[in-house]
């Protein structure tokens, strides 16, 4: 373990990157102009993420309408919700490294780095780093005992290559020579005849398209200088190979095919880029169906001649949990709806497959929360299931790396955004218990975000090889751990009884197969662990001990078989309940759209009785306005004739003057 000079972890790192942009925490830091060098989406974004990570959820009331500027502020604040103050923080710094990948090698003249652990491998005393394809030594340093940094000398490093890796279940770092690639995280590695390549990841922000193979026999590194395959007639569009991160590199025939991964441009659509091992050359294969929409930190998994992929985030950084496949026989995708519950969005999970039949999905992360938890999918049945995990199970974690070694899945690295992963992990697939193999100590690349993990060959061993991460520094050591024999490892883990869930799921994914042959071949299992224990009892007591555990097989092969007999049984059952099952939805589908057609019918009827009711409702007030109108006459009818009825009245009394004159009525008339 040596002392190295390594990038600022967080929340220094935060910290660093909002006094680069202008938050620098004094009162007028949220007022500094920040528009002239980012968008103004970027710019509210970031303030928001600044106000979130420092202040915490928006709870100031909504500015004036007046005032829109402040307005926007609010608003993008306020989006975030209740996001934890560190996934602010990185999505902060994210940001910006996206927009101004150069901001820390700017920033750092004013900043000072911490010291930490780090491993490191022995020989890499001088790395050669390309950088703008200028090549350039990096020396690292060494802390003495009194503190002062001791530039490190040319010394003469002996390569041991993997032969040194000799203990079990402890990772070690083996000498490597050759030009080493530069620290990254998110990208990509496979094994292809003793050979590891790495290709493509995350390096301060920048995205990667360098490809590079480790020799695993003289653990040797050197950079393979690919070409891009020219315009041709059969693929007359040019091909553009750009970098990413987040992808998944997968051997097929004599290729290796990169799928999907984050892009500074990302397109709309799924890409899958092809290496030719044989002429050197990246081609992109033009594929079928509808491809998935272009996404990053998603698995893919090779299930015989298919691809299977699940989850990530797209390009707006939505997660997403949805299930495609694609045929590489004939290139064409599906998607896939699957029944049952799904796993939730998440991007930076593990996936395997056993049996060939189940995938099996584990842990990863959403925008606030990582997770702990195990889903299964039948791939003949297309079904969703959520197991009950048995053993030690890990902490909550995302950007982990996961492989398989026969029925064992190991699990590395990861983080849930407060520290890393320290323990490996491994879950064996047909019980479903978790148990450690190791665990490192302090901020190493094994307890790193977005490292990769593949498995070799070591004198005719498993080895596992870990490369990169991220965990506030750029890892590029190579890590190797060798397993223990598989039946060690089962044995640890089938102590103690196991539930009726996990054991149904052992029967499924392990069907009963013929128990002699089993015995002749060596199979671990029950029957294996019988014939080891009384191996040497039958070596003394010769023919009879020889029949008597013979006998005890027949016996066990026969409540096996009885088991057995009595699974298919039930099996059967199943299938028939799922039959009328099946029978009863297709009844209950023709009376639903019996009873649609009915509702259409009424609906239709109560339209027209709406029309009818409307008509009578509009004759009913003309009918109201002509009775009103019909009154008003009436009313001035009455009116007329009452005062015809007092001018009569009038003219017939002559007044009481004419009466004190002795005028009659008549005499009024004549005069």
């Amino acid at each position: 373990m040596a002392r190295a000079s390594s990038g600022l972890a967080y929340p220094e790192r935060f910290y660093a990157a909002a006094a680069y942009v202008g938050f620098d925490g004094s009162p007028n830091s949220n007022d500094k102009d920040i528009g002239s060098r980012f968008s103004n989406d970027v710019a509210l974004i970031l303030y928001a993420l600044y106000q979130q990570a420092t202040v915490g959820p928006c709870n100031v009331p909504k500015p004036s309408l007046w005032n829109p500027v402040e307005q926007g502020k609010w608003k993008s604040w306020k989006q975030l919700g209740n996001m934890v103050s560190a996934e602010a923080m990185r999505l902060f710094v994210k940001i910006l490294e996206e927009e101004e990948p150069g901001w820390y090698s700017r920033a750092s003249n004013s900043v000072l780095e911490p010291v930490t652990d780090v491993q490191m491998n022995h020989n890499a005393i001088v790395e050669p780093i390309i950088e703008n394809r200028n090549s350039f030594a990096e020396r690292k340093t060494i802390s003495a005992e009194n503190g002062g940094l001791i530039e490190t000398q040319d010394i003469d490093v002996v390569s041991e290559g993997l032969g040194s890796v000799v203990v079990y279940d402890q990772w070690t770092s083996p000498p490597i020579t050759g030009q080493c690639p530069k620290g990254r995280y998110e990208h990509a590695a496979a094994v292809v005849e003793d050979k590891m390549y790495i290709y493509g990841g995350n390096h301060n922000g920048r995205y990667l398209s360098d490809l590079h193979v480790l020799d695993l026999r003289s653990c040797t590194w050197s950079k393979v200088e690919a070409k891009v395959e020219s315009k041709s007639v059969e693929r007359p569009s040019p091909v553009n190979i750009t970098p990413s991160a987040g992808h998944s590199l997968i051997p097929w025939e004599n290729k290796l095919l990169s799928i999907a991964g984050h892009t500074k441009d990302p397109s709309e659509t799924f890409q899958v880029k092809a290496f030719d091992l044989q002429i050197g050359t990246w081609s992109m294969l033009n594929t079928y169906g509808k491809p998935p929409v272009s996404r990053g930190g998603q698995s893919v998994t090779l299930v015989g001649t298919t691809l299977v992929i699940f989850g990530g985030q797209d390009a707006k950084q939505t997660l997403l949990n949805d299930l495609h496949i694609l045929d590489l026989e004939t290139l064409t995708w599906d998607e896939i709806d699957a029944v049952g519950v799904p796993p939730s969005p998440r991007s930076g999970h593990a996936a395997a497959v056993h049996a060939e039949r189940y995938l099996l999905i584990f842990g990863g992360g959403s925008h606030a929360t990582c997770f702990n938890d195990l889903h299964v999918l039948d791939l003949q049945t297309m079904e969703w299931s959520r197991p009950t995990q048995q053993g030690e199970i890990p902490v909550p974690r995302a950007g982990h790396a996961g492989v398989t070694v026969g029925e064992n899945w190991f699990i590395v690295g990861g983080g849930d955004n407060k520290s890393g992963a320290s323990e490996t992990v491994v879950l064996n697939m047909s019980t479903l218990a978790w148990s450690v193999v190791t665990s490192v100590e302090g901020r190493v690349p094994l307890a790193s975000e977005g490292l990769s993990l593949v498995v070799g060959s070591l004198n005719g061993e498993d080895i596992l090889i870990s490369f990169g991460g991220y965990n506030g520094h750029y890892n590029s050591e190579v890590n190797v751990l060798k397993p223990s024999h598989k039946s060690t490892l089962q044995s640890k883990i089938m102590e103690g009884p196991v539930p009726d869930s996990v054991s149904a799921v052992h029967n499924a994914t392990n069907p009963t197969r013929d128990l002699e042959s089993e015995f002749e071949v060596g199979q671990e299992g029950k029957i294996r662990e019988t014939a080891i224990d009384n191996f040497e009892p039958m070596k003394s007591k010769g023919g009879e001990t020889s029949e008597h555990i013979l006998a005890m097989l027949k016996a066990e092969k026969e409540e096996l078989e009885s088991s057995l007999n009595n699974e298919k049984l039930l099996s059967l059952q199943l299938k028939q309940e799922l039959a009328d099952a099946k029978a009863r939805n297709t009844d209950l589908y023709k009376e639903l759209q019996s009873v649609r057609g009915q509702l259409a019918s009424e609906q239709s009827r109560c339209f027209k009785l709406e029309v009818d009711v409307a008509e009578l409702r509009q004759k009913q007030q003309t009918m109201e306005t002509l009775q009103r109108e019909l009154e008003l006459l009436q009313r001035q009818k009455a009116t007329s004739e009452q005062v015809a009825i007092n001018a009569k009245q009038r003219q017939g009394s002559g007044g009481v003057w004419g009466w004190l004159a002795g005028r009659t009525p008549q005499n009024a008339d004549d005069a």
